[in-house]
């Protein structure tokens, strides 16, 4: 059979699936060719996921036919689909770090029995890697890789089982721009091995540099079908969310808002050390500073440090040594609820897992911070209806997307979490803002929502420290960008004009004589 006749590698019918009264797929239909990258795109909640899912052997369809190959096929588990050649790559890898590479592929091949032939899996490891450019030591402990190398252990371990149709799931969310134009071409390359590759992701530039064809889904639905040289960022998020957005968002190299002199010092680092949850050191020195009325954003691969930066500052862990200055007064080791009271505001990386319960409502997560302070209480007592008014306020000024007050905040999107989150920390009219990842896994028009409230908290004079992954959100957000690597400040480069391609070396850590970090704002 020819290439021209040969039947699409994935044929999704009519799919439809319900999780009670929530429709996650109505009557969709998703086509994919062997030897395309097929780009799948929408909100959260537009049911990609669940469509995926389908297709991994994760959910099975109310209604409508899955067709691999020509092959209609109904799948009871994942193991039925790696067995028709399909596998997906996850954002959050599922490796076992003390294992090698090697020992990590032969955990899934139950068939091979108790006997752990490392040798002849290292020797195919090695084969497939030269083959599609993914250049890992098979031998190599998983805890002693990088992101990236990670990230290439799973794509080997679905090859080595023979995937043909690959899916991945935001697979540049945690790279450097190096590993993500490095990844994007190897897709492109498995492509024209005529592998079948579909690529979800929320950065557009990236959908329209490594696509053929582009799927968009709204509110569980196909919006429309394009191609790259058919449509823009514009164009793709005008599909997505059914209207136009702004500008900055759309292109993340607009200039996203005016120079203006900073103000006094609100947050001082001094000499910050510390030490992660395995006991290692995670902060090796860090000296900073943010001025009122400036963001500084936080650049690097996931595991530099970042994440106990924020901790550090916002009084979740302690330093070991060093000094942390707020607002002129020496806060270090005082405690997050007196952090939180001397106007420091967060918004933590994991919303559900440390700034929002999901078994409360929303009037409950509304007042976690004012529950103690008038008029949310008086004394031992609080008060419902300013309770209801201030919940109230949250949910309007932030349009989140909720029935009403009353509801679990778990039964919320990603997107309306996160609104909900920023809209109570932002409520006190804080000094200092220490953002992580605000914008993570939330679709364009959150960020969009997102965005323009850290702008606004800027314009006010709030000092804001923000850590992202995501390098057009720091472009767009930033005045300043200090790089992050292996719980050092390696680089502070102005945002305005700053080069992708060096922030990426510095998250690699390389160093450049540009890019000399600063113990202060000048």
């Amino acid at each position: 059979m020819t290439r021209a006749t040969r039947p699409p590698a994935i044929e999704m019918r009519h799919i439809s699936k319900r999780f009670g009264p929530t429709i996650a797929n109505n009557d969709v239909t998703f086509v994919a060719d062997w030897g395309e990258v097929h780009a799948l795109i929408g909100e959260n909640g537009a049911g990609k996921s669940t469509l995926m899912s389908i297709l991994a052997g994760l959910y099975r369809p109310d209604s409508g036919a899955v067709a691999i190959d020509g092959q209609q096929v109904r799948f009871k588990s994942p193991r039925d689909a790696i067995g028709h050649g399909i596998g997906m790559v996850y954002q959050h890898f599922m490796l076992v770090e003390p294992f090698t590479v090697a020992e990590n592929v032969l955990l899934g091949e139950q068939e091979r029995g108790i006997l752990l032939d490392t040798a002849s899996v290292e020797r195919d490891l090695t084969e497939l890697s030269r083959k599609y450019g993914l250049d890992v030591d098979p031998k190599a402990p998983v805890w002693t890789l990088g992101v990236g190398e990670q990230q290439r252990v799973e794509i080997l371990r679905l090859l080595h089982l023979g995937a043909k149709i690959l899916v991945f799931d935001e697979p540049t969310a945690v790279l450097t721009p190096q590993e993500s134009h490095a990844l994007i071409r190897t897709l492109r390359g498995m492509a024209a091995e005529g592998f079948c590759i579909v690529f979800i992701s929320h950065k557009l530039d990236e959908v329209i540099a490594v696509a053929d064809r582009i799927t968009v889904m709204r509110r569980g639905e196909v919006s429309g079908e394009t191609t790259p040289s058919e449509s823009d960022r514009r164009g793709l998020a005008r599909m997505m969310v059914g209207r136009e957005l702004a500008a900055f968002v759309e292109q993340p190299d607009v200039e996203p808002h005016e120079a203006v002199a900073p103000g006094a010092v609100m947050l001082e680092l001094h000499g910050l050390r510390g030490v992660g949850d395995n006991g290692l050191p995670s902060l090796n020195g860090v000296d900073l500073d943010v001025r009122a009325g400036e963001t500084v954003g936080v650049a690097g691969v996931a595991g530099n440090g970042q994440r106990e930066l924020a901790e550090t500052i916002t009084g979740l862990r302690d330093s070991s040594s060093g000094r942390i200055v707020i607002g002129g007064k020496d806060m270090t080791g005082k405690g997050s609820a007196k952090i939180a009271r001397a106007g420091v505001a967060h918004i933590p990386e994991d919303r559900l897992a440390t700034g929002l319960i999901g078994g409360m409502d929303l009037s409950q997560n509304s007042i976690l911070r004012e529950y103690s302070q008038a008029p949310i209480s008086s004394g031992p007592f609080l008060n419902g209806s300013a309770i209801a008014r201030f919940t109230d306020g949250l949910i309007h000024g932030h349009d989140v997307k909720t029935p009403g007050r009353w509801a679990k905040v778990r039964t919320l999107s990603g997107g309306n979490q996160q609104k909900l989150l920023l809209g109570r920390e932002l409520a006190g009219v804080p000094a200092v803002i220490v953002a992580v990842h605000p914008t993570r896994g939330v679709d364009v028009g959150a960020t969009e929502a997102i965005h323009a409230s850290l702008r606004d908290q800027r314009a006010r004079g709030a000092a804001t420290l923000l850590i992202s992954e995501d390098l057009d959100e720091l472009l767009a957000l930033s005045d300043r960008i200090a790089v992050m690597y292996e719980g050092e400040i390696v680089g502070i480069l102005p945002a305005r004009g700053a080069d992708p391609e060096q922030i990426g070396l510095l998250m690699a850590g390389v160093r450049t004589a540009d890019s000399v970090p600063e113990a202060s704002h000048g």
